[in-house]
């Protein structure tokens, strides 16, 4: 059991409409950047068919989203409480993180990025290291602090930041047409399973490690001129839906039973009842 006492709120305010223009910024640089330095793939099918298709496609346009999330923080005076969340959970929940893990590492293609250039595997690490991070930094730490700002419960926190990051995925449409939607609600899910990553953590750091190698595991099969298929890419889909199961049959018995704080100590304890909290 823990006792937990609400920190008083620091920095500058921020409501969750502005925070949808945050995000609309960010998104736009990631997309305006990534369209004007876009790079020919010279007719391959390969999503980064090498390092300079990585480099002026990904890292860049998400190098400096990351630069405009931290600037953001920066100005909101968040930092404290971005970095270090607390709400604290019951043991089982700490699977979802410890299988997002596994299903990454045991999943990636290593023999496919061994067949890569140096250059290449290294800046598909870069990249990846940067969508873990700026995503986080937006809606797992942003996000989710307007939405606690604004007073509601752990449950509804959970909720709009993931489908906010959904949404963002939308933006795929552009690209890849229909199956964006799709994707979009894939990401909500994900989106959930790094918040989860968060309260088990109490730190920010442990979602945007999840996330990173989770898209990197990902994506290690699009890599060189190639795409190749690989049976290991089917472990993280299997983890998902287990993940999905599991969040929605025990949703009741997430949160830590808790330990209010009074004038005369703690008190008796009150066990979780609704989802998410």
């Amino acid at each position: 059991m823990s006792a937990i006492e609400s920190p008083p709120q620091r920095g500058r305010r921020l409501t969750w409409p502005w925070f949808l223009v945050v995000v609309v910024v960010y998104l736009a640089i990631i997309q305006g950047v990534g369209a004007l330095i876009v790079v020919d793939r010279g007719g391959s099918d390969s999503q980064f068919p090498n390092t300079e298709t990585v480099v002026r496609s990904g890292l860049i346009p998400i190098g400096l989203s990351v630069l405009f999330g931290a600037a953001v923080v920066t100005w909101l005076g968040w930092w404290g409480e971005v970095l270090r969340y607390r709400a604290p959970v019951r043991r089982w929940v700490r699977f979802v993180p410890i299988s997002m893990l596994a299903a990454a590492l045991l999943g990636m293609n290593y023999a496919h990025l061994a067949d890569q250039p140096v250059s290449l595997v290294l800046s598909l690490i870069a990249m990846t290291a940067c969508v873990g991070i700026g995503e986080e930094l937006m809606f797992r730490g942003i996000g989710v602090q307007v939405f606690k700002r604004a007073g509601l419960s752990e449950g509804k926190v959970a909720l709009y930041s993931s489908l906010i990051f959904g949404a963002v995925h939308l933006s795929n449409a552009f690209g890849e047409g229909a199956q964006a939607v799709l994707q979009a609600l894939i990401v909500s899910t994900s989106g959930y399973f790094f918040y989860l990553c968060l309260r088990v953590g109490g730190t920010l750091l442990l979602p945007m490690l999840v996330h990173g190698l989770w898209d990197l595991g990902l994506i290690s099969s699009l890599a060189g001129s190639e795409n190749k298929a690989y049976v290991g890419m089917v472990l993280p889909i299997l983890v998902q839906a287990v993940l999905i199961v599991l969040v929605i049959v025990k949703r009741r018995s997430i949160a830590a039973e808790t330990v209010p704080i009074t004038a005369d100590g703690p008190t008796t304890p009150e066990p979780a009842s609704a989802p998410g909290h």
